[in-house]
């Protein structure tokens, strides 16, 4: 029932008074019921914005950091870039943090798996001090066939956080350059795969590089040293 009593005493007596709630399709029930839908939709855009907020944003999605690089950072270079999330920007927006970065084709059969889960192994091997602090770059050599769509797929594919974690791709001469500064080489054959160097590369938060692993699976031990050793230089220069 619709009904609602409300018990009186009444010279001893219980007596029921009635208390009607709006019939359905009254002007009365209309407005309840949409203040109730007004409020419910507050509230779930309250609680859609606060976890919106509270979660970090890309690397790529950073705002550009003040100042301007130094005459030896990598981030003087003024190509622009396509992540996998398809954002255009500068490698000057991942200017404030180390960055562990390495080149790869979404195609390779075999070093770059073992690159990237390298790059994972150091990310897991953070001491607390840097847990957070450090972000991990790759940059496809494929310029063809590494799309946004390719990247965003590898990305899901090797399970990569975007709290950290930046894929990009560029034009011929733009990835070229870049690897020619990180001392990268590489060569498509005619099956369309690549014979590349195998390094990972540690910047410093303004871009330097700091420190550089080659080969495939090494011991982190030297990266992480590195990594902090940068943190350190990093927060010094920012000190007063």
């Amino acid at each position: 029932m619709n009904d609602e009593f409300q018990m009186k005493n009444d010279e001893g007596m219980t007596k029921p008074e009635i208390r009607r709630t709006p019939a359905r399709g009254s002007s009365s029930f209309r407005l309840r019921h949409s203040f109730v839908i007004r409020l419910s939709s507050f509230v779930i855009f309250l609680c859609a914005s606060t976890l919106l907020a509270a979660e970090p944003k890309p690397p790529c999605c950073r705002a550009l950091p003040p100042g301007q690089p130094t005459d030896k950072s990598l981030y003087q270079l003024d190509s622009t870039w396509t992540s996998d999330v398809g954002r255009e920007m500068k490698l000057g927006v991942l200017r404030g943090r180390p960055q562990v970065v390495a080149m790869f084709f979404a195609q390779c059969e075999y070093a770059c798996p073992i690159i990237v889960e390298n790059m994972r192994a150091i990310e897991r091997a953070l001491p607390a001090t840097l847990r957070g602090r450090v972000d991990f770059l790759l940059v496809s050599f494929d310029t063809e066939r590494d799309t946004v769509k390719e990247l965003s797929a590898y990305r899901k594919k090797q399970k990569l956080g975007t709290a950290h974690w930046t894929l990009l791709r560029g034009g011929n001469d733009d990835v070229r350059e870049l690897a020619a500064l990180l001392g990268i080489n590489y060569q498509r054959d005619a099956r369309g795969q690549f014979s590349h160097s195998n390094v990972i590369t540690i910047l410093n938060a303004e871009g330097e590089v700091a420190f550089q692993q080659s080969g495939l699976n090494k011991d982190s031990k030297e990266t992480i040293a590195a990594l902090e050793k940068a943190m350190t230089a990093g927060a010094a220069k920012a000190a007063p």
